[in-house]
């Protein structure tokens, strides 16, 4: 995120299987090559497990996550254990938990936690309480409230991702390298969009640019590149019959 646009840095194939660490480090490998500076990494819960958070520390990236909720309930006998605590808190707050890893030569890793509080009212056809809970670490948020918001500028790459669905030419090869390309083009095409509408389309103001989404939709900027490429490529829209139509 750069003045509050999305752009893709960097993009690889994952398998099944594959460790995230392992994943996460070769992207921020490519961030550091192409010499982007990374303030804060918003990552989902996905990531969340020792490797990756160790991995994270070791290279003093400050991170912010969401946890995931392991452990007993607090309707156990026993009482809620594990990550699962945070989900009875009555009320938001900040706190400190150390994940371990099983089996033999497990590593443990430790992170700050957040606790969010908050009514649905009516939000999502829902009624009650919501606790979301975050992990971090590398920065002192200034409030629960203010890193929850924070983790919200997050959100908008589902965006991207409807994005990337309206770009990305349709294949019917099982090759992945070629499957893969077309997720890149795609993702190209979405950075020259928001490039545009950064340094070109914006209008400049006090404080922040204004962004006039209306001059160029990301739909109308994919219909002019399609036409063009029917002009390069010779499209022919009309038919010559072999015989006239009967009267």
């Amino acid at each position: 995120m750069l003045h509050g646009q999305r752009f893709t840095l960097a993009l690889r194939r994952v398998e099944k299987g594959e460790k995230m660490d392992l994943v996460l480090r070769e992207l921020l490998l490519r961030c550091s090559q192409l010499q982007i500076p990374i303030d804060l990494v918003l990552l989902d819960r996905g990531f969340f497990s020792v490797a990756v958070i160790r991995y994270l520390q070791a290279g003093r990236r400050p991170f912010l996550m969401p946890v995931v909720t392991r452990g007993r309930k607090a309707s156990h006998p026993q009482g809620a254990s594990g990550t699962r605590v945070f989900q009875s808190w009555g009320r938001g707050g900040l706190s400190e938990y150390t994940l371990k890893e099983s089996g033999k030569n497990a590593r443990s890793a430790t992170v700050g936690i957040c606790v969010w509080l908050r009514y649905l009212k009516g939000r999502r056809q829902k009624h009650g309480k919501q606790r979301l809970v975050y992990a971090f670490w590398g920065f002192s948020p200034g409030s629960v409230r203010a890193l929850a918001e924070t983790y919200r500028a997050r959100f908008g790459i589902e965006t991207s991702y409807r994005q990337l669905g309206e770009a990305k030419a349709k294949t019917c090869s099982r090759d992945w390298r070629v499957r893969l390309l077309l997720v890149g083009l795609a993702l190209v095409l979405r950075n020259v969009w928001v490039f545009l509408h950064h340094e070109v389309l914006s209008s400049p103001r006090r404080g922040m640019r204004k962004y006039n989404w209306e001059r160029l939709r990301f739909k109308d900027l994919l219909l002019w590149l399609q036409h063009e490429a029917e002009k390069a490529l010779g499209l022919c829209d009309q038919v010559r019959p072999e015989r006239a139509m009967p009267s």
